[in-house]
């Protein structure tokens, strides 16, 4: 679409008289759902019905817009008329977990944190952004990403229309609980490569350890890092006063916020484990290299005595003892041995050998 025509189809989507025949669904309209008063279900609504029904703030709505797509994406300013900050908001991938209250709506960010399966590194985090905007009688979903939890409360919705009824809220509460729930197998998950670490550590050492050993801690740090932030925005959407979610809502949300906590005990646990793995590898080098002192010393030990005496004959006096004596040589060499012998003897029974 060129700048040209962009104006014509920003009015497009603000007409608010709907037409007299159900328009056939394109491509550029989001995915919707709209519980009517009676009880039936819309699907894939347009521009012009979404803003008669966020006018009329009757029914249930739920509108999921794919950010990467710009008409869709023109839909937060023209059709439900977010505050431009907030809209920003949703187009920058380093927007940090919050909740924010406005006047219309609340506004709440959360991170969907999954490994990334198109690295060979087993500990690579790719990470998304899911926006939620929750009003009276909708709730709107943005996200650039296709999105599994999105995707299993649609299914979900369209089996049983009349989990609608419960309110917008709820339809945020279950993507929000799908999301965190898919942070658990991720916990298993390093756990299992943890104890592969560990494994590995105690049967064959290996020098390159140290660096999936770091590895496997910045993917912890990187999950707590998501996981924090979500669990202060849920504890608020839990304990504090919201005209969007009612009191008997915010205990489903309770639910949430203390899987959040336990994911943050795991995972904080996992740091703990990767810091004695660490410790643990920094001992075996230490004892490895201590094994090869030792032993460098002992060489040096046993080889002191063999470069005394082999200096003392070496020296250029003319009259010396065994300097002219057909057995002075063997005479030395049998001085050696044995001097070395007598200190190997003494090394073990020292039991430093």
């Amino acid at each position: 679409m060129s700048w040209r025509t962009w104006p014509r189809y920003l009015d497009a989507v603000t007409v608010t008289s709907a037409p007299s025949q159900p328009p056939q669904a394109s491509t550029n309209w989001p995915a919707s759902l709209y519980r009517r008063p009676d009880g039936t279900l819309e699907q894939d609504i347009a521009p012009p019905r979404l803003r008669e029904i966020v006018q009329s703030g009757e029914g249930e709505l739920w509108v999921d817009i794919d950010s990467a797509n710009m008409h869709q994406h023109a839909l937060l300013e023209k059709v439900f008329a977010f505050h431009p900050l907030a809209i920003e908001d949703t187009l920058s991938p380093g927007t940090r977990v919050k909740y924010e209250e406005y006047d219309r709506y609340v506004f709440v960010v959360m991170a969907v944190i999954r490994f990334d399966e198109g690295t060979p590194e087993p500990w690579d985090l790719a990470t998304s952004n899911l926006y939620f905007f929750l009003g009276k009688n909708y709730l709107v979903t943005v996200h650039g990403l296709p999105s599994k939890s999105c995707a299993t409360v649609r299914e979900r919705l369209m089996r049983s229309p009349e989990l609608m009824a419960r309110g917008a809220e709820m339809m945020m509460h279950n993507i929000i609980d799908q999301s965190v729930d898919a942070y658990f197998p991720m916990v298993e998950e390093l756990n299992v490569l943890v104890d592969g670490l560990e494994e590995r550590l105690f049967e064959q050492f290996d020098e390159k350890l140290i660096h999936e050993i770091f590895k496997a801690k910045r993917a912890a740090f990187g999950l707590r890092r998501h996981v924090g932030p979500l669990r202060e925005v849920l504890n608020i959407l839990t304990n504090r006063p919201c005209a969007y979610i009612r009191p008997e809502t915010q205990l489903y949300y309770r639910d949430i916020y203390d899987h959040t906590i336990r994911i943050t005990e795991s995972v904080d646990t996992v740091r703990d484990l990767l810091a004695g793995v660490l410790e643990t590898y920094l001992s075996q080098t230490s004892n490895r290299m201590n094994r090869v002192m030792k032993q460098l010393s002992i060489v040096a030990t046993i080889a002191l005595p063999l470069v005394v005496v082999g200096g003392i004959f070496g020296m250029n006096f003319s009259r010396m003892p065994l300097t002219h004596d057909p057995w002075g040589f063997w005479a030395a060499l049998i001085t050696m041995a044995a001097v070395s012998g007598v200190i190997v003897w003494w090394l073990k029974r020292q039991q430093w050998l």
